[in-house]
């Protein structure tokens, strides 16, 4: 294809737009082959997984409607892996695993990603990434997140950034490894295909896209993607007005100490057109499993400067939109524990997180922040042994409410900010394991008064019959 310049030598905003819908267009399928292919409830009914791609810098280049914090826990993960494995040492066939919140940038455990560089020509041109949340990545309790954690040695198998594939051939022993330290290996695996089968498709559309305009024209036109999102981005913080927004919310405790409430605090430092996130008096890491790490209070910070600067989606999601974002997150903290302190149910941490920058940001841009949500999300595993001795586990998510808006009540049971996913059907439930559901029914009254009630909560009634 004809090199599209201006005759200044600028890239050409319409193949620029063009260019933008398509790596849109490509993490989209890639979703959507995640999903399709998924063996696990938690993925193909519950939709708890996320795709993108990512330049050769590890910053993101586009990426599916997913989940907010998968999304953005894939840029620090990207950026441990290039810490690892330099470009250089890559060959084309290769592929990646990782999941250690502390070595490789995840959240927690059940979150497992793959990454494959994609090459053209012999040249690596960017990175196509699946995340997903299995089912059982071992540990204590079925599920993989005990609530009553006090290590992360108990919440499975961590993996730091490693090669799953050299140059085609996969490791068998690693494979072999993985399968032994789960509960459901078959689904474990299953799910594991369902990210390589989302990689490929994703590098084979990323290399289709370099065949028609050149690897040197598309990766201009890539850079020049991340650098019009930033621009937008700044412009959009520097309408807010400058100054420091304080917000003080609380967990009611941390699963192990549990008559010990828990600070989250957070200044939001607005200065021209960059914002800071300093967590400055929030409490020190929990005992119990409700620590976020680092890069969980990235993809809370992340989902809210996304949501308060372009409410319309109108500016292109990439790594861009991240760069004038900066944080004070104080060593030893809920929001930046040390190892092994254990992460397990880091969602209820990462979501109140996001509660309190969009409660302090409230204060700056109060017409485009509604009420609090309910910051909630209860993940419910069901596990045992069937009486024929065969295992299972599945999942149950149950959500609570958005806040009221100015003109109207909040929606009722539903994910609300970092999270994204849905409850799974009770007909699904019910063929993966013994159990039977009774009801699921809107919490009344669980939204508050006002002249606008915040949205409802739900309440589920399930029968184990047997394990």
């Amino acid at each position: 294809m004809k090199d599209a310049h201006h005759a200044n030598g600028s890239l050409d905003p319409i193949t620029l737009e063009v260019v933008r819908h398509k790596v849109d267009g490509i993490a989209a399928e890639m979703e959507m082959t995640v999903i399709r292919s998924a063996f696990s409830t938690i993925v193909k009914e519950a939709l708890d997984a996320s795709a993108a791609l990512f330049t050769r810098n590890g910053e993101t280049l586009a990426q599916a409607v997913a989940v907010p914090n998968h999304l953005a826990t894939l840029e620090p993960m990207m950026k441990a892996l290039l810490v690892r494995f330099p470009l250089a040492d890559m060959n084309d066939g290769d592929l990646y695993i990782l999941n250690d919140p502390y070595a490789a940038g995840g959240t927690h455990i059940p979150d497992i990603a793959i990454i494959q560089p994609v090459f053209n020509d012999g040249e690596i041109i960017g990175f196509s990434t699946a995340l997903t949340h299995h089912q059982d990545t071992g540990g204590m309790t079925p599920g993989s997140t005990p609530t009553n954690a006090t290590e992360i040695f108990q919440e499975g198998l961590r993996l730091p950034p490693v090669k799953f594939r050299d140059r085609g051939k996969f490791d068998d022993t690693l494979i072999q490894v993985m399968r032994l330290n789960v509960r459901l290996p078959d689904i474990f695996m299953g799910d594991i295909n369902a990210q390589i089968a989302a990689c490929a498709i994703g590098a084979r559309r990323l290399k289709e896209l370099a065949q028609t305009y050149g690897n040197a024209h598309l990766l201009a036109l890539f850079d020049a993607l991340l650098d019009h999102s930033e621009r937008l981005t700044r412009k959009a913080i520097a309408d807010i007005p400058d100054g420091t927004y304080r917000y003080v919310d609380w967990l009611d405790n941390d699963g192990v100490d549990i008559d010990r409430p828990v600070r989250i605090e957070v200044a939001v430092i607005v200065d021209g057109d960059r914002i800071t996130f300093d967590f400055t008096g929030t409490d020190p890491q929990l005992r119990g499993p409700c620590n976020a790490p680092k890069s969980g209070t990235f993809a809370a910070a992340c989902f809210s400067l996304r949501a308060v600067t372009d409410p319309d989606n109108t500016m292109p999601t990439n790594g861009g939109c991240f760069r004038p974002l900066s944080f004070v997150l104080p060593e030893g903290s809920l929001v930046n524990p040390q190892d092994p302190a254990p992460l397990g149910c880091r969602a209820l941490t990462i979501k109140r997180l996001a509660g309190c920058i969009m409660g302090a940001l409230r204060q700056a841009v109060p017409e485009r922040v509604p009420a609090d949500c309910g910051d909630e999300l209860m993940i419910l595993h069901l596990g045992g042994k069937r009486a024929d001795g065969s295992r299972y586990v599945t999942s149950q998510l149950l959500a609570a409410g958005t806040g009221a808006g100015p003109n109207g009540d909040g929606t009722d049971a539903i994910e609300t900010n970092i999270s994204n996913c849905m409850n799974v059907p009770a007909e699904a439930i019910m063929m993966e394991a013994p159990i039977r559901v009774h009801s699921l029914l809107l919490a009344e009254g669980s939204g508050g008064a006002g002249r606008w009630r915040g949205g409802l909560g739900c309440v589920q009634e399930f029968e184990i019959l047997d394990g």
